[in-house]
């Protein structure tokens, strides 16, 4: 099942820039092979359900394998079945009502 998804890692106790983290994640998705779309509170995904979920997963053990003792992450997914949507179609339908 593809899963559109909005990530949001927060780790905690590591000062007040998080911006190393953030990158770390991020090159999670990438090496994961999803596309991803970062924004200035987190990282909007699309992919199969079980890839996001893995990457998820690899997120928070790199960002604790960097020192951080907890993480606070936010997770909202969305998912359909009528037909296939991006990302980029969600932003196309707001955009095109902006006309």
């Amino acid at each position: 099942m593809k899963v559109i998804a909005d990530l949001c890692v927060i780790p905690l106790g590591v000062g007040l820039s998080v911006s190393a983290y953030v990158a770390e994640c991020e090159r999670v998705l990438a090496e994961a092979g999803l596309t991803h779309e970062l924004h200035a509170y987190g990282t909007n995904i699309e992919g199969e359900w079980d890839a996001v979920m893995a990457a998820v997963k690899m997120c928070h053990e790199r960002v604790h394998a960097m020192g951080a003792e907890r993480i606070s992450t936010s997770l909202k997914l969305g998912t359909r079945l009528d037909r296939n949507q991006s990302l980029q179609d969600k932003i196309d339908s707001v955009r095109s009502k902006l006309d």
